[in-house]
């Protein structure tokens, strides 16, 4: 399953942004997915994941203005960022446990948040 980032842009602090991240394939079966960015000069973070059971996690630095949803019968998987700040501008990417255990990433998609 190959895994395509859209969504990002250019927005003002505190405004919002919905990622998207298209399947070419079914994700039903894959447990855990999630969305991940890396700023330059910094290393690639796990933002946030989703199980296929809805169960999620967020990293300390995004609770309270993240979510993430995933929906199987479309092979998608989303990031809703609200309250966006600078410091969540990155390259973020979306990609299952194993592909970021073997650093298989897309091209993934920018988000720029200015001040």
């Amino acid at each position: 399953v190959q895994l395509v980032e859209s969504g990002g842009g250019l927005v003002q602090t505190g405004g919002s942004l919905r990622l998207s991240c298209a399947a070419s394939g079914s994700i039903g079966s894959i447990n855990s997915m999630g969305w991940y960015r890396q700023a330059p000069g910094k290393e690639r973070e796990l933002v946030a994941e989703i199980t296929s059971g809805g169960s999620t996690y967020f990293a300390d630095s995004v609770k309270g203005r993240f979510a993430i949803a995933r929906d199987n019968a479309k092979n998608m998987m989303y990031l809703q960022m609200n309250s966006l700040k600078p410091e969540d501008t990155a390259m973020y990417f979306c990609a299952d446990r194993d592909m970021a255990r073997y650093d298989q990433w897309g091209q993934g998609t920018q988000v720029t948040v200015s001040s």
